[in-house]
């Protein structure tokens, strides 16, 4: 007999009515989430109307609902199927019963606290699909979330990038046991979830998720948040006796054995003990336990450290070594005074650091209230890009274009110190913090940026704070992240619109960026509909400028182009490739060159790319500058989501958009417009179809040119080449609105040559 909740039948008590069958096809669904527990401080509810929000074909949602409250957290839930638990079911038996009922070819359990990001159960569920048949694991990335901060990064982003999209034995991917041990961050393949069952339903998380890694045959991973872990307040926890905390010890040496008669080589278990005893050795300098209990707890957690230490293994160097010595001679009282001396140690140090920030705080603070009483100079521009990287994008042309129309406005640069040996010669700068840093941003009348100033720059009555901005926004940004926390990463929403409040003018390269300005970043200033001076360069090269480019990048004469430039993930750890460059080389052929603008070449020798390399046939432009010569060289564009669409578009060059994740992106960053249905170009969703466009002349043809053509017009509106003329007269020179240069439409400019026609002239 069973129930209806949520348009599925549901078992009685404790029931199942064997797996789901996902959408009614037969196959089943890619993905089971098992959401399991009690309605934990009544978190539950969120969490599902979360997952209810992302429903798709290939991931079904189960919650193994444990108590009365979490079955009505679960109720009237669509396309939710809910298992109901008696009251004190542990975490264990609740994923059993969520795993026993789920269809799915690979099982995510998720704490009923727990909650899963905006867009993760598809990207899972797509890249569990392309894992090859033996992968019994993948990790992902997670969040962690308290009461007082949201959406905090792991630590464990290194290890899940490091390995890319490979799938490895644990020998050979032994770091990933310094992975968080939470179950959740660990999706299962749901065969051997079933032949390792035993293990793996222990209510404790840790042990599982730690015999999850010992037991696959091979492990992948991905480096994408897939879980949001909630933090809760240990005050509002149940306290147990501090005796239970042997058991921290015991669940450690019953994994080294698993290790053991799973026959593993030293590597992961060398990797585990170092997690053993690190983990005992915070147990004792870090919880409040009774001196008996952390006496006795020293001395197992020794007998294990000795018992359990691979043969060989050598103890780490400096203060950690000297624990760790200490622990196996079970030297407790040894430990503790040593303990005791490094706390007082540590202390003294704090103390001495901090007297001397408040100090020279202080100093800064007054030097700095003495700079602003001074006049403000009206012959002081300062400049910035990019959070202080260097002479770049449009602050670069703006002050360009000052020196040739301004000469008299002395510029300077806000550079950090490591980009200082990049500045073009001769070039004035300051380095943030130092005494002339606090003297020119405090006098200078003109101040520029394509991001934002320190929330400690005061914004002067006579001041002119020009904000170009660095793109024209595909994705949202300022106040309209407030619904995308993953993309704000904890941005403080006050302080931004303090920094926006300072701005007098805002440029911006069409109507669009105008309005999402307005919206995204609501303040006083002015917007300057002129265009972007970075984009004045597209206007002015000559063939000359772009053989001289193409020579100084390796591309030899007749040879076609393509400039690949992905952009970030806020859902990524780490920046992943998407494409099989070596493959997409090889199908292109030797006439075409590949500049890929991204971190691909991770690989060394061995890499299938270092021969492309070497011939010239992939080139890496990672750190290239100016961004704006890789694209006058380059025959066409191919990107995701990157601004530089935009901005490419002024060369009526073809552009083809590689969104392999598009649905993902879009539902976890937020974006202004449908760019799958408005594209500038060709799409494609696959490699397959990226290289059927580029071997054939679809990349170009005419409904490719027509797709442009609209683009252009919409997104290039403002850029005809001389933006930076317009920012410059009516910003410094003070000329009114009405004696600019006027904006030249969109079909009678002249863009630069293309690298074809410059080697005709």
């Amino acid at each position: 007999m069973s129930t209806r909740k949520g348009g599925t039948d549901v078992p009685e008590q404790g029931g199942s009515t064997g797996p789901a069958q996902g959408d009614g096809s037969g196959a089943g669904p890619e993905l089971s989430v098992v959401v399991h527990g009690r309605n934990v401080q009544g978190h539950l509810g969120a969490c599902l109307d979360a997952l209810a929000a992302q429903a798709s074909p290939g991931v079904e949602v189960i919650v193994a609902a444990v108590g009365a409250s979490a079955q009505a957290a679960a109720a009237d839930r669509p396309g939710v199927t809910v298992v109901p638990l008696p009251e004190g079911t542990g975490d264990g038996a609740a994923r059993t019963a969520g795993a026993e009922r789920a269809g799915g070819r690979w099982l995510h359990f998720v704490h009923s606290k727990d909650s899963v990001p905006t867009g993760a159960p598809r990207a899972v569920a797509d890249r569990v699909a392309d894992l090859e048949a033996g992968v019994d694991v993948l990790c992902v990335d997670h969040v962690r979330s308290t009461w007082r901060h949201q959406g905090m990064p792991s630590p464990d982003g290194k290890h899940l990038a490091k390995q890319g999209r490979r799938d490895l034995p644990l020998a050979d991917c032994p770091n990933l046991l310094k992975v968080t041990p939470l179950l959740g961050n660990r999706v299962l393949r749901a065969d051997f979830w079933r032949a390792h069952r035993t293990e793996l339903s222990a209510d404790d998380e840790t042990f599982a998720a730690y015999a999850a890694l010992l037991l696959a045959d091979r492990v992948a991973t991905l480096d994408q948040v897939a879980l949001n872990v909630r933090e809760l307040r240990s005050e509002s926890l149940p306290k147990g006796p501090p005796e239970e905390r042997y058991a921290v010890i015991d669940r450690y040496e019953s994994l080294l054995a698993l290790a053991t008669d799973r026959g593993l080589p030293t590597a992961p278990r060398a990797a585990l003990y170092d997690v053993m005893v690190g983990d005992c050795l915070r147990v004792v300098a870090r919880e409040q336990l009774p001196d008996p209990v952390r006496r006795e707890f020293f001395h197992r957690a020794s007998k294990a450290a000795v018992a359990w230490r691979p043969r060989g293994h050598q103890h780490p160097g400096g203060l950690e070594g000297v624990r760790r010595r200490l622990l196996e001679e079970d030297a407790y009282t040894k430990y503790r005074t040593f303990q005791t001396a490094n706390q007082q140690r540590r202390k003294l140090r704090s103390a001495v650091l901090s007297r001397k920030h408040k100090v020279g705080k202080k100093v800064r603070d007054l030097r700095y209230r003495r700079e602003l009483e001074r006049p403000v100079d009206p012959n002081l521009a300062v400049f910035t890009a990019y959070w202080d990287r260097g002479v770049a994008c449009n602050p670069a042309a703006v002050a360009a274009k000052l020196a040739e129309l301004a000469p008299h406005i002395h510029a300077v640069w806000v550079v950090s110190a490591a980009n200082v040996p990049l500045l073009p010669p001769g070039t004035d700068h300051v380095v943030p913090g130092t005494r002339r840093y606090w003297e020119v941003m405090a006098r200078a009348k003109y101040l520029v940026n394509n991001a934002n100033f320190p929330n400690a720059i005061v914004k002067r009555p006579d001041s002119v704070h020009l904000q170009t901005h660095h793109g024209t926004p595909l994705k949202r940004m300022g106040l309209d992240q407030l619904d995308y926390p993953a993309a704000a990463k904890g941005l403080n929403f006050h302080d931004l619109l303090a920094r926006v409040d300072r701005w007098d003018y805002s440029v911006s390269a069409n109507g669009h960026s105008t309005e999402m300005w307005e919206r995204a970043y609501p303040s006083h200033y002015t917007s300057l509909d002129y265009g972007y001076p970075r984009n004045d360069v597209y206007y002015s090269a000559t063939a000359a400028d772009i053989r001289a480019i193409r020579e100084k990048l390796g591309i030899a004469p007749g040879k076609r182009a393509i400039l690949y430039a992905p952009t970030h993930r806020d859902y990524e750890a780490a920046w992943t490739p998407r494409l099989d460059l070596a493959t997409l080389a090889d199908r292109l052929g030797e006439d075409t060159v590949l500049l890929v603008r991204g971190h691909y070449f991770y690989g060394g020798a061995a890499s299938p790319l270092a021969g492309l390399r070497k011939s010239g046939r992939v080139i890496d432009v990672s750190s290239y500058d100016p961004v704006e010569e890789l694209a006058l060289a380059a025959d066409a564009l191919i990107t995701d989501y990157s601004s530089i669409m935009f901005d490419y578009a002024n060369l009526d060059r073809p552009i083809v958009i590689y969104a392999d994740d598009w649905e993902t992106y879009a539902t976890t960053r937020g974006v202004y417009f449908d760019l799958m249905a408005e594209a500038p170009g060709k799409v494609a969703r696959t490699q397959e179809e990226l290289t059927a466009l580029l071997t054939s002349d679809a990349w170009r043809d005419a409904s490719a040119e027509k797709a442009r053509r609209a683009f252009r017009h919409r997104f290039c509106e403002y850029d005809d080449g001389r933006a930076a003329e317009r920012v410059v007269r009516r910003v410094f020179l003070g000329e009114s609105e009405e004696s600019l240069p006027p904006v030249t439409p969109v079909d009678e400019r002249t863009p630069a040559p293309t690298p074809e026609e410059a080697t005709q002239r």
